[in-house]
């Protein structure tokens, strides 16, 4: 029986002129399309965390609009196909940008970060993640993220 492992994450669903902006993982079988984000350090708000990785992965300040949603993900077979017991806690914020400039993380979990075109997020490989995010932004009043778009 593997050893259980619980990591618990926060990410943020950042949209603009019909962007998403997104981080490009390097998972152990390859790229994929993420919401930046990430872990929460040991009494580190979760808040703060997001603000932080958004930071890290992209090189913008954000500031946080909305909780979007609170998922949670239990895996028992790893990316390699061995078995695992992961129980992931992903708290997913809207933000929108203030300051930075887009840039990659360097000696990070990802390697890239870019604007993607809402219309092209379906065709990109990617984490779950992603479509649990954007689920939760439509689904949330568009009237208070309309400073998200412009």
């Amino acid at each position: 029986m593997p050893k259980p492992f619980q990591r618990i994450a926060a990410y943020v669903v950042c949209v603009r002129d019909e962007q998403v902006l997104l981080a490009r993982w390097i998972s152990p079988d390859g790229p994929r399309w993420t919401l930046p984000g990430g872990g929460i350090d040991h009494g580190e708000d979760p808040r703060d965390a997001a603000v932080r990785e958004v930071d890290e992965e992209t090189g913008y300040e954000v500031v946080l609009d909305s909780l979007l949603t609170v998922d949670s993900v239990h895996l028992t077979t790893g990316l390699d196909g061995r078995a695992i017991d992961h129980h992931g806690i992903r708290v997913v914020y809207a933000a929108h940008v203030t300051g930075g400039e887009l840039r990659f993380e360097v000696g990070g979990s990802t390697d890239e970060a870019a604007w993607v075109d809402l219309a092209a997020v379906d065709g990109l490989t990617r984490v779950g993640l992603v479509d649990v995010g954007l689920a939760a932004w439509r689904a949330a009043d568009p009237a208070r993220h309309a400073v998200l778009r412009g």
